[in-house]
């Protein structure tokens, strides 16, 4: 798994009584030729968490497997944590520091996809897919987790790194519950991963918007549409009503603000009156006031329509986040390890898909990337922006994120385009390259005590004057219904199309697929 030269070294080091622990950079050395060596680990990995294709709070499969594989390592596993099933914390070591890892694992409604494939090819018509990448990040970080666990474990490093999922991400739905539940109290520094085109962190604030995800519940009473409407009080009404207001009150709300909604229960039939009805919202801004208010405000209008339809309303808050501030010194830490570890070797077939699949959705036809792209700092950064939950982790611990490269420049997000790479070469050999960058820093973290000092402090400035507060009410338990009904009805057919690494070296292999696939 070693080459010989770091068999070599390592050997001299013992042989000097180099006090038990090489020195950092012949352990960094050696930890990037150990995740090159477990590629085929974290190929498996990315594809069989693919091939689930399991929606938020319904990761059932995948938190088997992780689970399973961490398990396999030694890793003491706590499952079911925070309110939800498929919520775990896998952790190794004992001592401080303690370094956590996170990634999401869940996929998305509609995006399924075969891979490898440069036009729209659904492995099932309308279902769940991972049209957003996040099957890869898991395997990037169980890697980076068994190789630092197997130096550790030889050279008796002292600390504890800890593996934890990204439940139901998509719809913003875990970190602050597990925030609430204490399972970071005792974590040092924090790094998630997200899948991207580019190979990157950042820090500062702000990263990406905040929100709130919430539901209004209109009721009113029931009566026959045609016979005596008069009767009835139609919660579909106070929906309807409370989106015209809002829709109105759009002209006088902050350029930078975002806001939208789906009506997710609307009735059951034309002839009825509706006596129930639900909305679902998201109040999206740039800081906590802000998203406060904006919620607030949205309540205001849910209660004017209620009033208006002579109904009642009721609010589920579903789940929150701050905007993210990242740490600097644990970013610049990560991109110093980005640049020595580099981008993968693209092969003609990889450029070839990408090529194929910017044409295909009139993007820029540009290929891969090959370079590390730049140190980001958002500081100042308004206007539309996604939201992530990690961001509340990080107003909790010194966190950054691993932009790791895995899919094609110039997709679109939350689409089955974002799926056409992500059980490809393409993903494969950005999983390892962001495991290398990650096991080499965790080495850093766990070494270098000064980098600790920074990211401790920066944290304390960060939070001087401004202290996180949950946007969840109190009290409120996750979600865990969502997508249940979708994942039962497409059950039977995902189950067929489960990935199974004993037959077969790929997803590709298994699915049949020519790769690259493209139209000519």
């Amino acid at each position: 798994m070693l080459t010989t030269r770091t068999v070599a070294i390592l050997f001299t080091a013992a042989c000097l009584g180099w006090a038990q622990t090489p020195p950092l950079d012949v352990l960094k050395q050696a930890a990037m030729e150990m995740a090159e060596g477990r590629r085929a680990l974290t190929q498996q990995m990315v594809d069989s968490i693919f091939s689930f294709a399991e929606l938020g709070y319904q990761e059932t499969e995948t938190a088997a497997y992780v689970t399973g594989l961490l398990e396999k390592e030694g890793f003491k596993i706590t499952r079911g944590v925070a309110g939800m099933p498929t919520a775990f914390v896998a952790s190794w070591g004992s001592g401080k520091p303690v370094i956590g890892l996170m990634a999401d694992i869940d996929g998305l409604p509609e995006t399924s996809q075969k891979p490898g494939v440069a036009y729209h090819a659904p492995l099932i018509k309308n279902g769940p897919g991972h049209g957003e990448g996040h099957n890869a990040g898991q395997a990037v970080n169980v890697t980076a987790a068994i190789v630092v666990k197997n130096l550790m474990e030889k050279y008796k490093i002292a600390g504890t790194i800890r593996v934890y999922p990204g439940v139901a991400e998509e719809l913003l739905g875990s970190r602050t519950y597990m925030v609430n539940a204490g399972l970071f109290q005792d974590v040092d520094v924090m790094l998630s991963s997200h899948i991207s085109s580019d190979f990157t962190t950042g820090h500062g604030f702000p990263s990406g918007s905040g929100l709130v995800s919430t539901q209004y519940s209109f009721h009113g009473r029931s009566a026959h549409g045609a016979g005596s409407p008069w009767m009835g009080r139609s919660a579909l009404d106070a929906v309807e009503l409370m989106n015209t207001g809002w829709n109105f009150r759009r002209e006088h709300l902050r350029p930078e603000h975002r806001s939208h909604y789906v009506i997710v229960h609307g009735g059951d039939q034309p002839n009825v009156v509706p006596p129930e009805a639900t909305v679902w919202y998201y109040f999206r801004e740039w800081d906590y006031a802000r998203i406060r208010d904006l919620h607030a405000l949205g309540t205001k209008i849910a209660k004017a329509a209620a009033e208006m339809t002579d109904t009642t309303v009721t609010e589920r808050v579903l789940g929150a986040t701050w905007p993210g501030h990242f740490n600097k010194p644990v970013a610049e830490t990560l991109y110093a390890n980005i640049q020595k570890v580099g981008m993968p070797q693209w092969s003609a077939e990889d450029e070839k898909l990408a090529r194929a699949a910017q044409k295909m959705m009139d993007s820029k036809v540009e290929g891969l990337k090959s370079k590390v792209g730049e140190l980001a700092d958002p500081k100042g950064r308004t206007g539309g922006a996604g939201s992530d939950d990690i961001s509340e982790v990080s107003w909790n611990l010194p966190t950054v994120v691993l932009r790791y490269p895995g899919n094609i420049p110039g997709m679109v997000g939350h689409h089955w385009s974002s799926g056409i790479a992500m059980a490809t070469p393409i993903a494969h050999k950005g999983a390892t390259v962001g495991a290398k960058a990650y096991a080499v820093t965790i080495l850093d973290l766990l070494l270098t005590p000064e980098i600790l000092q920074q990211a401790k402090q920066y944290f304390a400035d960060q939070t001087k004057e401004t202290k996180w507060q949950s946007l969840i009410p109190p009290g409120t338990e996750p979600p865990v219904y969502l997508n249940k009904d979708k994942m039962e009805r497409f059950a039977p057919e995902l189950k067929k199309l489960r990935y199974d690494p004993s037959r077969y070296k790929s997803y590709l292999e298994q699915l049949g697929v020519a790769y690259p696939t493209v139209q000519e």
